[in-house]
């Protein structure tokens, strides 16, 4: 079956071939002719064929040329070669330049209306495959697009699911100061010296996320004990002190059964435990005790002794590195206070001065912390559940 749509261009020098070619396949397609590769490339830009029926000597630019500037001009018009060359040599070269079929003279006019049916053919499944390809790579631009916006609303959703997460922890931490004026700021200051140890300990994000929580949370249980003991300005009795060491079993039973907090569990409940053993409420001893613990244990005393009390004034970055050395071994992890030593003084102010200020210290999020904190909630339960209560 011939397609009447398709147009030939019909290149030769000879005009009688011209004619007889063109006579012979006028009925069934729209014919143009050209006498050299010149006049061809001419039409070929002002016009669309889908077959080249083109001669290889020719005056000028040979019909090889000719065919090599059809593949990379218009690579879905079909090229057949002509010629009275009969060296397979010239075949085979034509074929290299991209012709789909090569004819030689004196031709049988049966064979050349079969050739081109077979060109013609081929170009219409030339244009088939790039009209679907065109259809592909469109359906893949609006999917891609489709999946981008849907990405950055996902982003966008866990961005903000982690920064009211830490909104929140932070909310914990300072309703339990409201109540102390003393250790106002103490949460953001102790939080931002655990994770300047953790990263020096070499604490990967998640782990760096669960210390995060603790050193936010580690005396959450402070709210179960009374005012009266909590806010005492003198000397505890003993009753007084079992009390208040209670709130370590308090923190751990407000934090239990809270999945995202599962990792606070460790400071939480031994931020008290000391390295020789001496500590409470389990008297845990050196590695016994969590590493978040010990290093904890020393980001706290440190902002201890930096910060103003009722009973003496905040002391200076050298005595409270002489304190924490003096106790290393028995208060403290000695690989711990090796790592906070190896911190020089002014990266130590850097860090104070940043947790003075949390808004700018909350902004610096970037996509591993957040891909982090969504790891550390470890069942996809967990984060369906947190995204639903974010989009209500």
């Amino acid at each position: 079956m011939r397609t009447s749509q398709a147009s030939i261009l019909i290149v030769d020098d000879d005009d009688a071939i011209r004619g007889l070619l063109c006579a012979c396949l006028e009925d069934d397609y729209c014919c143009a002719t050209a006498a050299s590769a010149e006049e061809a490339i001419a039409l070929l830009q002002n016009g669309s064929f889908n077959l080249v029926l083109s001669d290889i000597t020719m005056p000028g630019q040979s019909g090889l040329e000719l065919c090599s500037y059809v593949q990379e001009m218009f690579p879905r018009t079909a090229v057949v070669m002509i010629s009275a060359m009969t060296d397979i040599e010239y075949a085979v070269e034509a074929m290299r330049q991209g012709a789909f079929d090569y004819i030689t003279k004196p031709f049988d006019l049966e064979r050349v209306t079969m050739a081109v049916d077979r060109a013609v053919r081929y170009q219409h499944a030339l244009d088939e495959k790039y009209r679907y390809e065109q259809v592909l790579e469109e359906r893949v631009r609006i999917r891609t697009d489709e999946l981008k916006t849907a990405n950055d609303d996902l982003n966008f959703m866990l961005d903000t699911l982690y920064r009211n997460y830490r909104a929140t922890l932070r909310g914990l931490a300072r309703t339990l100061e409201a109540r102390d004026i003393e250790t106002r700021g103490h949460s953001d200051r102790v939080v931002a010296y655990s994770m300047k140890l953790g990263k020096k300990m070499g604490l990967n994000s998640i782990e760096l996320i669960a210390l995060e929580q603790g050193a936010l949370l580690h005396d959450i249980g402070k709210v179960g004990v009374p005012d009266a003991v909590l806010l005492k300005p003198g000397s505890l009795t003993t009753d007084e002190w079992v009390r208040m060491r209670a709130h370590v079993g308090h923190g751990l039973r407000i934090i239990d059964g809270v999945e995202f907090l599962a990792g606070a569990r460790f400071v939480v409940g031994q931020h008290h435990e000391k390295y020789d053993g001496t500590g409470y409420p389990h008297k845990l001893r050196g590695d016994a005790i969590h590493i978040h613990a010990r290093i904890f244990a020393v980001a706290d005393a440190y902002d201890a002794i930096r910060s103003d009390r009722p009973y003496r004034a905040g002391q200076p970055h050298e005595v409270a590195c002489e304190e924490i050395c003096a106790n290393s071994g028995t208060h403290f992890d000695p690989r711990v206070v090796n790592a906070f030593m190896s911190i020089g003084k002014e990266e130590w102010e850097v860090v104070r001065r940043s947790a003075q200020n949390v808004e700018k210290a909350g902004a610096k999020i970037d996509q591993r912390e957040i891909s982090s904190f969504i790891i550390s909630l470890q069942t996809p339960e967990a984060v369906t559940t947190k995204l639903k209560a974010l989009c209500a």
